[in-house]
């Protein structure tokens, strides 16, 4: 008899993360770092390659949904996850139709935020002190400088069919529980989306191309998921949730040991990774340098039903960045919002990584290329794709451990 969906306790997550801390803990006493297979599989990680990721995908401009620049980023996604190992791609698909703008004193749609100077932000919580900045999203493309880019982005967005790309690697003795790595594909503001959220998506695919190697081997699933309508109220997302929550864990076809979607265990959703330059001065103009405490945030939504075990996932990630991650630490905050873990967090525990504070300072003018022009490849230096790769480094080495990785001989 077919039950209701279903839906991963509290306790569970709570003993899988006691479980695999358990045996870290073992496993360091019995062998020295060399011999460490999380160390092995986050030294796969380099900044080249993450940086080449980005720069594919800037050359489909800002990726924004339905337009033909968009469909071909997502056949570029797929074809680069087969490239790696993940073949056994697939596609969700659904129908998007613009959500009338909000009149004024109206519910803003699902995914929106508004700060202005001397505000709070809309949505979000926590409240940082010091200047704050209008933010928004560009429309004009004369504010975009470089010819090429206005060209890449000149097709307006249309209602109609929509897809998202993702792929799996199975475990082998739990194949039927999983975690889900997401991070959003589209972006719009007349640029390149290349940190909003071509950082993202590229840790994603970075975390997929190590994954995916044969001599790596995993007990749990674990899923690589690129969204779609990010920018447009998280739309890609729900439709995810919408379509597969109540398929986790059945076997199908009964007996055969495969479970096209396995019972979900955690989701962790990767969103603007690369700028942490700290709060906008008096006159409204950042610092240019990467500020030397940069961090990377884990969030969990703190009024989620599974805020006891988000807030126990976003803690051992940080605990697996302080052993992992070369350059920044962590921190953990309880604020997430506004991007695609939040159609999960009353189905799973789950959080995201990001830059900086979501609501506080993301949405207070922190990033001053967040939907601007500026949002380009070249923006960016060495020390920003750095941020990146280390927030690449703590999911790679927390997800690592939570599905029990393991290393063969080739």
């Amino acid at each position: 008899m077919r039950q209701g969906p279903l839906r991963v306790s509290a306790a569970l997550v709570a003993a899988t993360i006691l479980t695999a801390s358990t045996a870290r803990a073992q496993n360091a006493q019995a062998t020295d770092s060399a011999n460490d297979p999380v160390r092995e599989l986050v030294g796969r990680l380099t900044l080249e390659k993450y940086k080449a990721t980005i720069k594919g995908l800037t050359q489909f401009g800002d990726r924004r949904q339905g337009t033909e620049r968009n469909r071909k980023a997502v056949d570029w996604i797929e074809a680069q996850l087969k490239s790696y190992g993940c073949t056994n791609t697939e596609r969700i698909h659904y129908e998007y139709h613009t959500v009338p703008r909000a009149g004024r004193g109206a519910p803003r749609p699902a995914g929106t935020v508004l700060a202005t100077s001397g505000k709070a932000p809309a949505q979000g919580g926590g409240v940082e002190r010091g200047v704050r900045v209008q933010t928004g999203v560009n429309t004009d493309s004369l504010r975009q400088p470089d010819p090429r880019i206005r060209e890449l982005d000149r097709e307006p967005a249309t209602d109609g069919p929509r897809e998202e790309v993702y792929c799996t690697k199975v475990g082998t003795t739990h194949p039927d529980e999983m975690y889900i790595i997401g991070g959003h594909m589209d972006g719009h503001g007349w640029n390149e989306a290349a940190n909003d959220d071509g950082s993202g998506t590229a840790l994603v695919m970075e975390l997929a191309r190590v994954f995916s190697s044969p001599d790596v081997k995993t007990d749990r699933s674990i899923r690589f998921i690129l969204w779609n309508n990010e920018e447009t109220g998280l739309n890609g997302a729900h439709a995810y949730v919408d379509q597969r929550k109540d398929l986790q864990g059945i076997e199908n076809p009964k007996g055969s040991g495969k479970y096209p979607e396995p019972k979900w265990l955690g989701m962790i959703q990767h969103d603007m990774m690369m700028w942490d330059h700290g709060m906008p001065n008096p006159d409204g103009t950042l610092p240019k340098e990467q500020r030397p405490e940069a961090d990377v945030n884990i969030e969990f939504a703190g009024a989620s039903k599974f805020a006891d075990a988000a807030n126990k996932l976003a803690w051992f990630f940080e605990t697996s960045n302080e052993k992992y991650a070369t350059d920044y630490p962590a921190h953990v905050g309880q604020h997430m919002t506004n991007t695609d873990s939040d159609p999960f967090k009353d189905l799973v525990p789950a959080i995201s990584l990001r830059e900086n504070e979501r609501g506080a300072q993301i949405g207070a003018g922190w990033d001053p290329n967040w939907h601007q022009p500026t949002d380009v490849f070249s923006t960016y230096s060495d020390k920003d794709f750095r941020l990146g790769l280390n927030a690449a480094q703590t999911t790679l080495s927390a997800i690592a451990q939570l599905t029990g990785a393991t290393l063969t001989k080739r």
